[in-house]
């Protein structure tokens, strides 16, 4: 496995791998890895990729009052779970690496941006798509992986690789749960034991829905979506949304149907914690 720091590195890296007819795969991360992070490596492996992972906690993607300094990280636990998984390259840029002062250059998808997440996090998918903007330049993959359980951000990544007629391949993986049923995200580590009961609750709600679908048959989202809400209010949390929608576009829908799926978001103490049921 080989870890490397600068841009110019990566092309070199990439290009060597293109002339030996490798397919490159790539995973794109903030670090603190956990095993939904692993499953998307895991994929790429299995479909016989020349693997890279990259580190790096964006800053455009926060806003003021969010959690980029605290974010957590660990990179010398991420570099011992890479290596197990015996990823190829390792790509951990600094800020300055990424952006130099100068920069003004934004990637922005509208629209579906500014729906459920963006309302919470306004800027925020333009900060993430910046960012996956420069990264695919600079990896050329073949493949590049993302996990539903980011649903809205797998969602815009699609429409701008179409949009702006990139040669990549968007890989979806399904949404990886702890065995309580949390949706794996690095955000969790901040959930007291308390904390972490109550934010059981998303997941409850929408296993909920999800059974109502699938095995009783009901799919008028309004009945489904109402469910959902009773479920969450009966928690100390606060539900920020809770929304059936059409996949492509993010629109709501009436009836559960193909390409369809209700996303959903609450606060937890000072935790936002995101989490989805998805009808591909």
């Amino acid at each position: 496995m080989e870890i490397i720091h600068r841009k110019n590195e990566v092309r070199t890296i990439i290009k060597e791998a293109k002339t030996r007819g490798k397919i490159i795969g790539f995973v794109p991360t903030m670090g603190y890895l956990h095993h939904g992070h692993i499953s998307l490596i895991r994929k790429a492996i299995a479909d016989g990729c020349f693997t890279i992972v990259s580190i790096f906690v964006n800053p455009l993607q926060f806003g003021p009052d969010e959690d980029f300094q605290r974010y957590p990280r660990d990179l010398v636990r991420d570099l011992s779970m890479l290596k197990k998984e015996f990823v190829d390259v390792v790509f951990v840029p600094s800020t300055d690496e990424m952006y130099t002062k100068s920069h003004l250059t934004e990637v922005r998808v509208p629209v579906i941006s500014e729906k459920l997440e963006g309302k919470f996090r306004p800027g925020h998918f333009t900060g993430v798509c910046t960012v996956v903007a420069k990264l695919f330049n600079l990896t050329s993959p073949d493949k590049a992986y993302f996990g539903w359980k980011d649903a809205q951000q797998l969602i815009i990544i699609k429409k701008m690789v179409v949009d702006l007629d990139l040669h990549i391949e968007i890989v979806s993986v399904p949404t990886v749960r702890d065995s309580d049923g949390l949706a794996a995200s690095s955000r969790n580590k901040y959930l007291s034991e308390q904390e972490r009961k109550k934010a059981l609750v998303l997941s409850r709600a929408l296993q909920k829905i999800k059974e109502m679908v699938e095995l009783e048959n009901i799919t008028d989202s309004e009945v489904l979506i109402a469910t959902g809400k009773k479920i969450i209010n009966s928690e100390d949390v606060e539900l920020q949304y809770l929304e059936a929608v059409e996949l492509e576009n993010l629109e709501p829908v009436s009836v559960i149907k193909n390409n369809t799926g209700i996303l959903g978001a609450i606060k937890v103490g000072k935790v936002r914690l995101i989490d989805n049921i998805i009808w591909e």
